[in-house]
């Protein structure tokens, strides 16, 4: 699978998504880029099958359902590793059910 982690996510939590390919935002060569034309430029460059994000509004701002890739949205209390690193083992087991054109939102148990 091909991930692609927006930039406000930290770049460490590719290593927990080991068995996969992983990309930055950066790394892609697409550092603050709007979510909009981010969105087209994944889209066009058919490089990655998932987006992960913390951005809450990037669905409500922009049609998704078109996109040759799926979002996953994750409801962390930050974007520090402390509070993304427990949807590693979520986002591993749940691979297979990612569809390109949806948008998935990630919560974890209180």
């Amino acid at each position: 699978m091909r991930i692609l982690l927006d930039e406000c996510l930290p770049k460490d939590l590719a290593r927990e998504l080991s068995g996969h390919e992983v990309k930055t935002v950066p790394q892609a060569g697409w550092a603050s880029v709007s979510n909009g034309k981010l969105l087209r430029q994944i889209a066009d460059s058919g490089q990655f099958d998932l987006f992960l994000t913390v951005d809450k509004r990037l669905p409500e701002q922009n049609k998704t359902s078109s996109l040759p890739f799926a979002i996953i949205l994750l409801r962390a209390q930050s974007n520090r590793m402390v509070h993304v690193l427990p949807f590693a083992a979520e986002i591993l087991r749940r691979l297979d059910e990612f569809k390109a054109g949806h948008t998935y939102v990630l919560m974890l148990p209180e």
